[in-house]
């Protein structure tokens, strides 16, 4: 088993911390578009299956081998952080109207696989 360089390891962390925000971007914007506070404990109530999810995601994926992959990691990311926060969501207590699914899941794809997209892009277009 070999350990990641210093530059791997930063990517990796720095990709993991963008995952992260955009998760928390979701839920504050979902939070804004209902008229409530988007930020505060209830962002918090409202992010944290999501968040769960995503760090159960970056597990499931082996995320930081290739952190900016679109395939596989950035498909599997997005698809366990949206099946698994809705899930989550769901046995917490809370509701999962399919209107909500159906935007969670899009809002997600969006934020997740877009940014690594743009990164899968730029490094094609530099080399």
């Amino acid at each position: 088993m070999t350990t990641p360089s210093r530059p791997a390891a930063k990517t990796a962390m720095l990709s993991f911390l963008v995952d992260f925000a955009l998760v928390v971007a979701f839920a504050a914007i979902g939070r804004a578009s209902h008229d409530t506070t988007p930020f505060g404990v209830g962002l918090i109530t409202t992010a944290w299956p999501f968040v769960v999810a995503l760090a159960i995601a970056w597990l499931v994926s082996f995320g930081w081998r290739r952190p900016t992959a679109l395939v596989p990691t950035g498909v599997v990311v997005w698809l366990v952080t949206a099946a698994g926060g809705l899930g989550i969501r769901v046995l917490s207590g809370d509701t999962a109207a399919v209107p909500f699914i159906i935007v969670a899941t899009i809002t997600l794809a969006v934020f997740l696989l877009g940014w690594r997209l743009v990164a899968t892009l730029a490094t094609k277009r530099r080399a």
